[in-house]
């Protein structure tokens, strides 16, 4: 996608990816301006209705009942607010956070320290959990059920194992693949929720509160623009948001409307439907080089240069989720819905020939 501006996306470095629902340096900036863009309350908190409503009725029991909630799984693609929810949580309880990850845990002694640290009621909250030692996850299971630690003290026929108390806590565990979690720790969670891709809507009000945070006068038109590229993901909307501001300070008036927020998103090579240049090269890579499809994973990981891990992991569920890209026996097929979004011509016999050049989509 070429543009008229003396800059690109490309000026933010090569391995840099303005869409990736991961986490970036800037998504996890402590300044307090930025910092402030995560809700602190269940009220501020939008989207994910369901999981909301839950959570408001047994934080009123727990509080009721002056006990700590039991312990809560919540699973769903990244950038959807996890980590966001659980400090919420706390703050709802009134009770301290502490937050860690599953890969961050390399030793048992680790994961026994955090939870004999814990105060009655905190919550413990372990990002990734799915990528948790099994060794160290077994730890796990006694403190959940039993609120204890059983430690096994000398080796041999003179080890021998002593359980130490803890105080009731909350772990909330969040993960990405739920599937890949093991059955006993699944099963030990008393709340499970999925958290769901924001609506458009549900993503302009986050950005105009955002907006209003960060002091950009914003209109709702330019709000839904942002909204509608963002791929169902606030992480993305509020880093897109930022970069509009940017560009409306720098090029445009100081106010984001619908123009300032197509130029800018149009300048960084986000479309309409939030594919950045990458999206539209494997796409394009696909349709030229394979007719469209199928291709084996190996084989498009060596045509367009990524690591097979890469393209299921980042590339490939955003364009499943909207319809650009199938997965079949045979292969990875790339639909009529993105030959008609890219301007390429479809052959109802499952080839289709490409009326762009490949120095047109910038290849």
């Amino acid at each position: 996608m070429k543009n008229d501006y003396n800059f690109s996306a490309e000026d933010f470095g090569e391995d840099y990816r303005l869409i990736t629902t991961a986490e970036t340096e800037e998504d996890t900036d402590r300044i307090d301006s930025e910092n402030s863009l995560r809700p602190e309350t269940l009220e501020e908190y939008i989207g994910q209705e369901k999981a909301k409503e839950s959570l408001k009725i047994s934080i009123e029991a727990a509080k009721l009942r002056d006990e700590s909630l039991d312990h809560i799984l919540l699973y769903g693609p990244p950038g959807l607010g996890k980590t966001t929810l659980s400090a919420i949580i706390a703050n709802e309880m009134g009770v301290n956070l502490r937050i860690t990850s599953g890969p961050a845990i390399e030793k048992q002694g680790d994961l026994a320290a955090l939870l004999s640290n814990l105060q009655k009621g905190d919550v413990l909250f372990i990002d990734e959990i799915h990528r948790l030692n099994r060794n160290i996850e077994e730890i796990l299971y006694p403190a959940m059920e039993d609120y204890a630690l059983d430690i096994i003290i000398g080796s041999g026929p003179a080890a021998r194992s002593i359980r130490i108390p803890l105080e009731h806590f909350t772990l909330i565990g969040a993960t990405t693949r739920a599937g890949q979690l093991s059955a006993p720790l699944r099963d030990r969670f008393g709340v499970i929720h999925r958290l769901e891709l924001y609506t458009d809507e549900e993503l302009k009000k986050i950005v105009e509160r955002s907006a209003s945070i960060l002091g950009i006068p914003t209109t709702e038109e330019g709000a839904l623009e942002i909204a509608r590229r963002s791929r169902g993901t606030p992480r993305i909307a509020n880093r897109l948001l930022k970069r509009v501001r940017d560009w409306a300070q720098v090029r445009g008036e100081g106010i984001i409307d619908k123009k300032t927020a197509d130029k800018s998103l149009n300048m960084l090579e986000i479309d309409a439907l939030g594919l950045d240049n990458t999206d539209r090269r494997m796409l394009l890579s696909i349709i030229k080089t394979f007719n469209g499809g199928p291709v084996g994973l190996e084989t498009l990981g060596a045509v367009i240069g990524e690591e097979t891990v890469t393209i299921e992991d980042v590339y490939e569920p955003y364009l499943m989720q909207i319809g650009f890209l199938a997965r079949t026996p045979r292969g990875r097929c790339v639909t009529k819905a993105a030959y008609d979004h890219l301007g390429c011509t479809y052959n109802e016999s499952g080839a289709g020939h490409q009326q762009l050049s490949m120095e047109d989509a910038d290849l």
